[in-house]
């Protein structure tokens, strides 16, 4: 499964949201969420995707694609930091 099903099984199992809203140019706002919102689905992509957001939640996640560049990079910081890759290693 891509970043995108899996942010989209998200919405729809958690915020359920209609399965054909959800689709990537979609309007965070215009399919529910709000700033609340937004800020508990970091705390889920961090449990799903097992990254770590370090700074504040984004203010530029507008639509679903947004999101899933936003965890697309934070995957790729994750693989490039060799303290990670050390700590998947010794799990």
């Amino acid at each position: 499964m891509n970043t995108l099903q899996t942010l989209q099984e998200i919405l729809i199992k958690d915020y359920r949201v209609p399965p054909e809203q959800v689709s990537p140019d979609a309007v965070l706002t215009n399919i529910g969420l709000d700033s609340l919102s937004v800020l508990e689905l970091m705390f889920k992509i961090e449990d799903r995707f097992d990254v770590k957001i370090v700074d504040d939640t984004p203010t530029n996640l507008i639509t679903v694609n947004d999101v899933v560049v936003f965890i697309d990079g934070l995957i790729a910081h994750k693989l490039a930091d060799p303290t990670a890759a050390r700590a998947r290693l010794s799990a």
